[in-house]
């Protein structure tokens, strides 16, 4: 597997689970973070996952490489 492959695998999941604390813990209740704001934060990381391992994927590979 490789770099960009991994990267995108990753990014897409963790944006889908930061997606879910987003939409369905809105009610939940915990004294140190709220879960929809962990959820956010998370979504921004798997996407910047994802755009990353994108970016990978694209690019020329350098020769020698």
């Amino acid at each position: 597997m490789t770099r960009a492959t991994r990267n995108l695998l990753e990014g897409a999941g963790t944006f889908v689970v930061g997606l879910v604390l987003w939409l369905f813990t809105g009610d939940v209740e915990i004294p140190v973070v709220t879960l929809t704001k962990v959820g956010v934060v998370m979504m921004c990381v798997g996407g910047s996952l994802v755009l990353t391992g994108g970016y990978q994927a694209l690019r020329p590979s350098a020769p020698g490489r």
